[in-house]
C-alpha cells in the first residue's frame, strides 16, 4: 500500500505544477497592473481628501470628503463635455473604421498592406502637429469650410474652429487608429469559409453581415472603444488648440493646476474620476 501511495504522490506532482504554471505568466501582467494603475489610484484617493494647511503650501490627510462636491460643482461642465465628446469621438471612429477594417480584411487584396502602412503612418507625426494641421484645415483657408459655405450648411460667418466640432473632429482622426487596428485584426481572423456558408444557407449579403460578420468581430468593436474612449475622455490637446474656453475638458482643468503649481485634492479628484468614469464605460 505504501508503494502505491508514494506512486500516486509522484505523479501528483507534475500535475500541480503544471496548474500552477497560468498564473506564473500572469504574474508579470497583474504586477505591472498593480504598480502602475491599482498603486496610482489609491495614492489620488488618498491624496483627493486631504485639506489645505495654513502656510497654504502644505497639505494633511483630514478625510474631508466634502472635497468631491466641491470638485463636481466647481467643473460639472467640464466633466459632463469630457463624457460626451469622447463618446461622440468613439462613435464616429467606430462609423468610419469599421468600413474601412472590413474593407481591408475582405476587398484589397495585393493592396492591404499599403493601406494597414497608411493608417499606421500618423504615429510617425507628433500628435500636437496633427492636432495643430486640424486647425488648418478647418480655418477660414482651409477646404472643409469653403465647401460647408458652398453647399450652405453654415452661414458665411459661422466659423468651424473654436468650437465642440472641431474638437470632436480632432479627437475621432487623432484616436481613429486605435479603433481600427483591433477591427482589422479581429475581420482578418474571420474564416471566409464561415461567410461562404452563410451564403450557402441562402442568406444575402445584408444577413451575413449582420448575422456573421458583426458578431464574430465584436471583440475587436469592444477592444477598439475602449482603446478610443479612454484616451479622448482624457484628452486636454484638440480641446486646447481646437476649441474654444466653452469646450475646455477636464484633461485641460487638470492641466492648468498643474501649470499653475496647484496640485492640490480637487486636481486629484479629477484624475481619479478620469479613471472612474474610463471603469465606468467599460
Amino acid at each position: 500500500m505504501a508503494i502505491f501511495r508514494t506512486t500516486a504522490t509522484k505523479f501528483k506532482s507534475p500535475a500541480n505544477r503544471k496548474s500552477l504554471f497560468p498564473y506564473l505568466l500572469l504574474a508579470p501582467g497583474l504586477l505591472y497592473l498593480a504598480i502602475f494603475f491599482l498603486a496610482p489610484i489609491a495614492t489620488l484617493g488618498q491624496m483627493s481628501t486631504k485639506t489645505k494647511n495654513a502656510d497654504g503650501i502644505t497639505y494633511s490627510q483630514s478625510f474631508r470628503f466634502q472635497n468631491y462636491l466641491d470638485a463636481f460643482s466647481q467643473s460639472a461642465p467640464q466633466f459632463a463635455r469630457s463624457f460626451i465628446y469622447a463618446t461622440l469621438a468613439t462613435i464616429l471612429a467606430l462609423a468610419i473604421a469599421y468600413p474601412l477594417a472590413y474593407g481591408i480584411a475582405f476587398k484589397a487584396g495585393r493592396f492591404k498592406n499599403v493601406l494597414f502602412v497608411l493608417i499606421v503612418a500618423p504615429f510617425f507625426t507628433s500628435f500636437l502637429l496633427r492636432t495643430v494641421a486640424w486647425k488648418q484645415i478647418l480655418g477660414e483657408e482651409g477646404p472643409v469650410i469653403k465647401v460647408f459655405r458652398a453647399l450652405h450648411i453654415i452661414g458665411p460667418t459661422t466659423s468651424l474652429t473654436a468650437s465642440a466640432f472641431a474638437v470632436v473632429t480632432g479627437l475621432t482622426y487623432n484616436f481613429l487608429p486605435f479603433m481600427t487596428l483591433p477591427l482589422y485584426a479581429s475581420l482578418e481572423r474571420i474564416d471566409p469559409r464561415t461567410l461562404e456558408a452563410a451564403g450557402d444557407l441562402y442568406a444575402n449579403g445584408f444577413t451575413t453581415f449582420r448575422k456573421v460578420t458583426v458578431p464574430l468581430s465584436l471583440p475587436g468593436v469592444v477592444a477598439g472603444t475602449l482603446l478610443t474612449f479612454i484616451p479622448a475622455a482624457g484628452d486636454y490637446i484638440n480641446a486646447a488648440i481646437l476649441g474654444a474656453p466653452d469646450n475646455k475638458m477636464l484633461g485641460n482643468v487638470i492641466d492648468a493646476r498643474i501649470f499653475l503649481q496647484i496640485f492640490d485634492g480637487k486636481c486629484a479628484i479629477f484624475t481619479r474620476k478620469i479613471y472612474e468614469e474610463c471603469i465606468v464605460f467599460v
